[in-house]
């Protein structure tokens, strides 16, 4: 399943990848005026108007004798998509881990367990809820399943240039922060310098005192 995926995604099957990526856009984008079942029900109809009259036709010619009983679907019904005990226990397992993984994440950011990410989950809820005013979920999906068919593509094909790209902010990056560490240090106050020891008293003239004493 993997695999397939992947194959979606980099467009190895182009006339694949452009009716699952077609549908999935104009679905998605169908739920903006309709609600979810009224588009699922729609996408089931329209793909019956098809099935339905081309299954009766080559009944027909079946029972005309000009056609030797095959089905015109036959290689979907032949496909077989069930999962075996192996993979469906990997699929709960992976599920379950990551379920936990998030639950454990979750209460380790909302309870403070380190302050400093529990910062940054503060400044990223803070952002949300700006995107939240500006768009909703589902456009955000949209964006997601465009950018998912889209940027390993572009990658793919502009893999040297956007290397080139990423190295030069990176330089640009470090140089500033370089810069700015130089600015600080310079701007920075001197530490205040230490006081000078007190030399110690001389012993000579207590020497003396004790020799007229005597």
């Amino acid at each position: 399943m993997a695999n397939k995926l992947v194959d979606l995604v980099y467009w190895r099957n182009v006339r694949r990848t452009a009716i699952v990526f077609t549908g999935l856009v104009i679905g998605l984008a169908s739920v903006f005026q309709l609600s979810a079942i009224t588009v699922l029900s729609h996408i089931c109809l329209g793909a019956m108007c098809v099935t339905f009259p081309l299954r009766l036709y080559y009944k027909l010619l079946e029972l005309l004798r000009w056609n030797p009983g095959v089905h015109p679907f036959q290689s979907y019904l032949d496909n077989d998509s069930s999962l075996t005990d192996k993979e469906t226990v990997m699929l709960v397992e992976e599920a379950v881990l990551l379920i936990a993984f998030a639950v454990t994440e979750i209460k380790r950011l909302i309870f403070i367990d380190s302050i400093i990410d529990s910062i940054k989950f503060v400044v990223l809820l803070y952002l949300l809820t700006y995107i939240g005013v500006l768009t909703n979920g589902l456009t955000l999906i949209i964006t997601a399943v465009i950018a998912i068919f889209s940027i390993p593509l572009l990658y793919k094909k502009q893999q040297v240039r956007i290397r080139r790209m990423v190295r030069a902010v990176k330089a640009f990056v470090k140089k500033m922060k370089n810069m700015c560490l130089s600015l600080y240090g310079s701007l920075r106050p001197s530490p205040a310098p230490e006081p000078a020891a007190k030399p110690a008293p001389a012993a000579a003239p207590a020497a003396k005192q004790k020799a007229k004493s005597k």
